[in-house]
């Protein structure tokens, strides 16, 4: 018998992250017939980003009907927009209802992944020194999962207390604090209007500002909640509104930006509030973008620009100098006293150790982040990568096209399982994307790149971290409904298949 007839994997597919990325996955792959899996979570419980992020005022920001998998609907979210409690609450629902809780093995951060030529094995190695082999791997780790810290000089001389908003210490009181707050992304959005009532001061740290359009949202009644349980088609209705809306402020505003004057609507309305909501014709100049509307990631808020109406809360603009012991100087000279110091300045997106997080060998010993570094980030479909068989992943480069989070989730999974399906049927143990389907869609998704709104002059001033370090926005060019048909109906001749008892 020979090495690869006679390996045996400790499961037949891991999926790394139990987020929802991993519950999708895993869902998918039970759906199918694939019973024989694990999924890995280096966190103390389920949700991801929903059980990572529990900073005050934390909330989805696209409509709840949209937030959710389509399998899945349920009717009593609170408002429009639910708070992230309710979508810790929908995941620890959904591993339950599809019995996924028992095939989780949290607290196990995988540190290592090592393909095997001969048995045609993933090697999953783990913080805690154990090994875990797989057939196939599923990276479900999402990119927005390793918090980043700003590197600003004096950060660790900082005598008081420091805090990223995806790491909130809720054992620190800030009721009648003064609060320094670096960034004001969409994690700022939602916490500074959180906070700033209970502070004594509160000072916003602005490097670059972000377009803050109205948010369509509302209470949801008990009445609004149960005609969407009990009325036929009404959870299909809203769902079907929401994703219309979805679509129409991103995948098509941004990757069709040359073709429709979606953004240039946008902005109108943008500006429009900014007048309607802050007061001072001064703050309003510095919380005016000058940056085409979705060169970076844009927010939906009722409360946050009105903050900055308030006596309590500085708008600070000028650079950051060093943090002192005892606060934040700025490049004018002024140092800006504060008890508490909160980084709410994002994630590791493109940067080295991100992307994966863990380091990823595949065929011949071929490093997936010096491949991504020397060849630019991409992937089939957002899903394969050639030179790393067996491997597959949720949110690859070239996969997310804007839409739902949910609607990648279970695209992507439709893809994976489709191969591994063929796979078993085939009697094959070894799936490889085609260097030439990969070149195909690699340049697809370049040449669309003409249309779209990163490529403008303008975005050079948004500080994106849409951006990588090659100039490119990874981002699926492609509308929702292509996405959707292309994980079902791709070719599978874009793969190849290597039957058991091949080495390569």
């Amino acid at each position: 018998m020979n090495a690869l007839a006679a390996a045996r994997p400790d499961h037949e597919v891991a999926v790394i992250g139990g987020g929802f990325s991993g519950i999708g996955a895993a869902i998918g792959l039970d759906k199918a017939g694939f019973d024989d899996f694990v999924v890995l979570e280096e966190g103390d419980g389920v949700g991801g980003a929903w059980h990572w992020n529990t900073y005050p005022g934390v909330a989805v920001d696209i409509p709840s009907f949209s937030y959710q998998f389509s399998f899945e609907q349920i009717a009593d979210w609170s408002r429009v927009y639910a708070p992230g409690r309710e979508l810790k609450t929908y995941a620890e629902h959904c591993v339950d209802k599809y019995d996924i809780r028992r095939r989780i093995r949290l607290n196990t951060k995988v540190v290592a992944a090592t393909f095997d030529d001969t048995t045609h094995l993933w090697r999953l190695d783990t913080a805690d020194g154990d090994a875990i082999t797989a057939r196939f791997v599923v990276g479900a780790t999402g990119v927005l999962t390793q918090p980043k810290e700003p590197a600003i000089d004096g950060l660790a001389d900082f005598r008081g207390t420091v805090m990223h908003t995806a790491r909130w210490d809720h054992d620190v009181d800030l009721r009648g604090r003064r609060i320094a707050i670096i960034g004001t992304g969409a994690s700022a959005v939602q916490v500074i209007p959180s906070i700033a009532p209970g502070a004594e001061h509160l000072t916003v740290f602005q490097r670059t500002p972000i377009w803050c359009l109205p948010k369509l949202d509302a209470t949801l009644p008990r009445t609004v909640r149960l005609m969407l349980r009990r009325l036929p088609g009404a959870r299909r209705l809203s769902r079907l509104a929401s994703q219309s809306f979805v679509e129409a402020t991103f995948p098509l505003a941004a990757h069709f930006h040359g073709l429709l004057p979606m953004a240039a609507a946008g902005e109108r309305i943008g500006r429009a509030y900014l007048r309607h909501a802050v007061d001072d014709p001064g703050l309003r100049a510095k919380l005016t973008p000058d940056y085409a509307l979705g060169c970076k990631r844009p927010s939906f808020s009722n409360d946050y620009l009105p903050t900055f109406n308030r006596t309590n809360v500085t708008l600070e603009t000028s650079g950051i100098a060093t943090i002192t012991e005892t606060g934040i100087r700025t490049t004018d000279g002024v140092e800006h006293a504060a008890d508490v110091l909160i980084l709410a300045t994002g994630f590791k997106v493109f940067e080295k150790g991100n992307m994966p997080a863990f380091t990823v060998r595949g065929a011949r010993g071929a490093d997936l982040e010096k491949f991504w570094h020397e060849n630019r980030f991409q992937a089939y479909q957002g899903v394969s990568v050639p030179g790393f068989p067996n491997l597959f992943t949720i949110l690859g480069p070239y996969g997310y096209n804007g839409s739902s989070y949910f609607n990648l989730i279970e695209t992507q999974t439709r893809h994976i399982v489709r191969c591994l399906a063929n796979a078993r049927e085939t009697g094959t143990t070894r799936i490889e994307v085609t260097p030439e389907a990969n070149d195909r869609y690699f340049r697809t998704m370049l040449g669309r790149r003409r249309h779209q709104v990163f490529y403008k002059d303008s975005c050079a001033l948004a500080n994106s971290y849409y951006f990588d370090e090659h100039g490119d926005v990874p981002f699926r060019a492609s509308p929702t409904l292509e996405t959707m048909l292309t994980s079902r109906w791709f070719d599978l001749d874009d793969y190849s298949f290597a039957p058991s008892g091949t080495a390569h």
